[in-house]
Formats: C-alpha cells, structure tokens, sequence
C-alpha cells in the first residue's frame, strides 16, 4: 500500500472528497475517539507502549475515515493508498520502537510521545506510468514480463511479518485476532523464502519463470542461501559470459542480541558484503541430472541437438542413465528407458515430489544417521537399512555419500557401493531442483526395460536416442555382474540390427558412441555407419576419461 501510494499517486486531487484531507485531519479533536485497533491494542490502554493514547486514538480516526470515505467513493483507490502512505510515515516518527516493530519499547523514546504530525509527502509526475502489486512473487512472475528484473527478497529467517506486523495492522484495518505481549497478528504470511531448504526452490523456480531479459538479484553474505547455490542457480538461466557479481562492503544492522553473539564468537570485526548479481537471461538452458552419473552427456549437447529432427513427435531416450538428454532434448513428449530400474525408480521419484519437502526428509536422514563424508558406520548403516526398505531418499543419500556417486548393486540388487569422501551439498541440491522444474514442463514417462520392446511403438515422426554402454569401457554397468544385462559384442551387434529395423521404417534415430578411446578408433562401428548410409559427426572436443583422450561422435539417418 505504501508503495503503491508513492509510485502510482502521480496526481492526487482529492476532487471528489472537495477539501483537503491533512487540513480536515489537523482540526479534529480525538480525545474521545476509543473505537479503534491500536487504541485498544497497541497503547498504554491495552498495556502496551507502541505509540501513546493520544497518538493511537488519533491514528485510528484517521485510519477509519480514509475506509469511510473510500467505502462512499469520495476517494479513489489511489487516494486512499497515498493518505495510508503518509499515515504510515507519520506513525514511523512517533512509534516507541527500536528500528523494528516486533517489541516496544519499556521506556517511552522522547519521539513518541511528541503528537503525530499527518503532512502529505510530495509528489511528482513520472514520465512512465507505474503499476504496484500485492501478492506472492512466485505467482507474479507468471503474469509479467518486461526488459529488467529486479530481486531483493527476504534474506535471514526472520519474518518481515512479525517485525512489521504494527504497520500491517494499520495498513490492513481489519482488526486481527493477535497474540502475546506484542500483539502480534497470526501469521498469515510467512514467506518460504526465510526457509532454509525452500528458498533454494522458490528461487530457481522464480529465476527458471522469469520472461525478463536482465536479471539482477541482491543477497547477503550472511542469508540463508549460499554464495555457491546462488551462482549454480544463476549461471545456468545466463547466457554464456554474461553472469557478474559484484561484493559490497556494509554495515549490517545489528541488535543487541546480535551485537552480544558476536562479541562471543569473536566476530564483531568480521567484514560484511552485500551481493549485486547481473545475468542476460538464456532461452536456451541446459539441464543436468541430479544424479552424478557416469557416461552423462551434458558436454555433447550441443552436438546432439545441433543434429536432431527440426519436428520430432515423441522424443525416446532408451539407454536413458542419468536422463540428462532426455530433459534437454527441448521436445514436449518424452519417453525415457533404462535397463536399471532403480534408477528409473529414483529419477521418477525425484521429477514428482517437490525437492523442499524432499529437502526436509534428507535432513532429516543425515542428522538420524549422522551422515558426514567418509563416516563409514553411519554409511553402512544406511546402506543396510535401503536394502532393506528400498526407499528412495535413502537410496538418494548413498549416491550422495557414495564413493565417486557410483551406483552398483550385486547379483541380489543389493546397492554395494562402498563410502566415498562426498556427500549431499548446495551444488546437488540445485541439480535437484532444476531437474524437478524442467519434468514438470515436459510430459517425461519413466520406464525400466530392453531397449528392444518399443520397437513396434515408435512411429514415423518419432525420434530414438541411443545411448548404449561402450564396448571399450570397463564400468561397472556394463560388465554383466551387477544383475542386470552386460555389454559385449553381441550385444553390440544386436543394436546395430534395431537401428536397421528403425531406418527400414523411416524412423529417425541418433547414436552416441565415441571414435577415441586409448587406442581403440571404433573402425568397426564407422564401418558399419557407412555401409548403411548413416552420418556421422564428431565432437570437437577431446576430453580425458580414466587419464585416456576420448572423442564423441554420433550417428544419425
């Protein structure tokens, strides 16, 4: 309301009410006014000390004639925004507090026993005309767009609601039910932005739904989000170069309780930063899987979608591991496949649950547990008690904690994987979360099976993704012994015949594989590409895999 009475009141005339409001106000007597909230609520005729009798019966006529007057049209609603302003601002100079509004004062501040003083602020025509809302920003951004955003949220867990609850009341006018020695409202808006596990969502979530070309976001160095997932988050909605932060030295406010914690923890003298980030917003984003899966393609994106059908109906990923290509591939219907069905389990458990309340069960396992990296007991234990339960956050939390976030399993789909010297953080966080946003925009199936049994559902104007395990790689997938299929050369030869099998019914496919590895150059599948006519690309990038030079490369008809 304060906003809007200072950006959008432009021009207040007050032509209907036909004389000046202040002027009205100023020859009022109120000294038998006692109908009001803060009368009998937030004075000294209540027990408290916000603001005295006189000022408190005074702030309440003019609170509820501004209401009468909207309520008979004699005012707009912009008037009556811009007369709540100034109220606002004349009850700031006389309110026995100190800064905040949670407590009074015990002693009367010299200010607040002066007699409010009800004075229009100035205003001044703008060029542009100005629109204010009231809601949740979560559900706004979905309503607007425009050239340049601008974030400033709540950073600690201190809720504006109860610092500010005195001006809300009287802003409001509705007479709220209220509770101890403050008079506090019953906190109809606690913002999940003061949570630790549900900031990082609603953030990504806002940043992921922005429609804004530039974005800049403020933060401190001591919110409850940290520097790391702030910059994860940012970086993958910027474009490419573009991502800037700026550090600068403040002065924070402190109270005395804060001024005392830092004199125990030895940190008074501690420097601190306010956060001034800028990103071009990207159209283009490019997601990971929350799982640190190995033979994951995030590095051969481009490659692949720069070579994919212009339309494409159905998008099928049947070697489908960590998905990362499956919630990249920009296609609407999406039908991901995996041999492993607990992964397939984990991932489709991951894309329908919201990652803040998944955020409270992990916490709520790591402290059970005791969970820490490389604590091999508490590991253990957990490992015990997945393959007992097979519950998914468990099995999450031993990727986690992992050694190198391997998934294995023995011949009995017991997870095997010893303890590694990782464990959940920020960065696999924010891997969660953004992995939730983009499955709920696309229409992604989760199946467990061969590879083979869709052979008489895709269509033409279908494309299949295949992504089988390396004949050269000696992972643990692959070898045949942790319960599920191998990969050998029979295997190998039998994809080459479903890829044929594709072509002869003019569907579209994609191979990935690669042309390097040690000494291996992969003659025999190149070969076999052009026998058949298909093409086929290599990445430009080398990378290392296992301290061995490794090239990407990718068939395609």
């Amino acid at each position: 309301m304060m906003s809007s009475g200072l950006l959008e009141a432009s021009d207040v005339s007050f032509k209907k009410l036909g004389f000046d409001p202040f002027e009205f106000f100023r020859r009022q007597n109120t000294e038998h006014y006692v109908f009001g909230f803060c009368y009998n609520n937030f004075a000294p005729n209540a027990g408290r000390m916000y603001f005295s009798d006189e000022n408190a019966r005074y702030i309440d006529f003019i609170r509820n004639t501004i209401d009468e007057w909207f309520a008979a049209k004699k005012i707009t609603k912009v008037e009556k925004n811009y007369l709540v302003l100034c109220l606002l601002e004349a009850v700031s100079k006389v309110a026995n507090v100190a800064g905040v509004y949670s407590a009074f004062l015990k002693i009367w501040d010299p200010r607040a026993v002066k007699k409010l003083d009800f004075v229009p602020i100035p205003t001044k025509k703008t060029k542009f005309k100005n629109t204010v809302f009231c809601e949740n920003a979560n559900d706004l951004i979905q309503k607007i767009s425009g050239d340049i955003l601008y974030l400033d949220p709540p950073y600690t867990p201190t809720q504006y609601c109860s610092q500010y609850h005195v001006l809300e009341t009287i802003a409001r006018n509705d007479n709220p039910v209220t509770h101890g020695v403050g008079a506090h409202r019953n906190n109809d808006r606690l913002s999940a932005w003061c949570k630790r596990g549900e900031v990082e969502f609603w953030f990504e979530k806002l940043i992921s739904e922005a429609k804004f070309k530039h974005i800049i976001f403020s933060y401190s160095d001591k919110g409850i989000m940290s520097l790391k997932f702030i910059e994860s988050v940012l970086k993958r909605y910027a474009k490419p170069g573009s991502y800037v932060l700026k550090k600068i030295n403040f002065v924070k406010y402190k109270n005395t309780r804060a001024v005392k914690r830092e004199k125990e923890d030895q940190t008074e003298h501690t420097p601190h930063y306010e956060y001034l980030f800028y990103i071009e917003k990207n159209q283009d984003v490019k997601y990971i899987s929350p799982l640190n899966y190995i033979g994951g393609k995030y590095d051969t994106l481009d490659l692949i979608k720069n070579h994919m059908p212009k339309k494409i109906n159905t998008f099928f990923d049947l070697f489908g591991g960590g998905a990362t290509v499956a919630i990249n591939s920009g296609i609407k219907n999406v039908v991901y496949n995996d041999i492993n069905c607990f992964v397939v389990g984990l991932l489709e458990f991951l894309a329908t649950n919201r990652p803040d309340e998944l955020y409270k069960q992990i916490d709520k396992y790591i402290k059970k547990y005791g969970l820490s990296k490389g604590n091999k007991e508490a590991y253990f234990k957990l490992r015990e008690d997945y393959n007992r339960t097979q519950d998914n956050v468990l099995l999450y939390l031993l990727i986690c904690y992992g050694f190198e976030h391997q998934i294995r399993f023995n011949t009995k789909h017991e997870f095997n994987n010893p303890c590694g010297n990782s464990g959940f953080n920020d960065e696999m966080y924010e891997k969660m979360i953004s992995f939730y946003l983009i499955c709920q925009q696309i229409n992604i199936k989760f199946e467990c099976g061969d590879y083979k049994r869709f052979l008489d559902r895709i269509e033409k104007g279908d494309f299949v993704y295949l992504d089988p395990p390396y004949l050269s790689n000696l992972g643990v997938y692959n070898d045949g012994k942790r319960g599920f299929n191998g990969w050998d050369k029979k295997q190998e030869l039998g994809l080459y015949a479903f890829i044929e099998q594709l072509s002869l019914k003019h569907i579209k496919f994609m191979l990935s594989n690669y042309t390097e590895h040690a000494d291996n150059k992969n003659a025999g599948l190149i070969l076999w590409a052009k026998k058949h006519g298909y093409h086929v690309e290599y990445d430009s990038k080398i990378t290392k895999r296992n301290r061995q030079n490794r090239r990407e490369l990718i068939i395609f008809n």
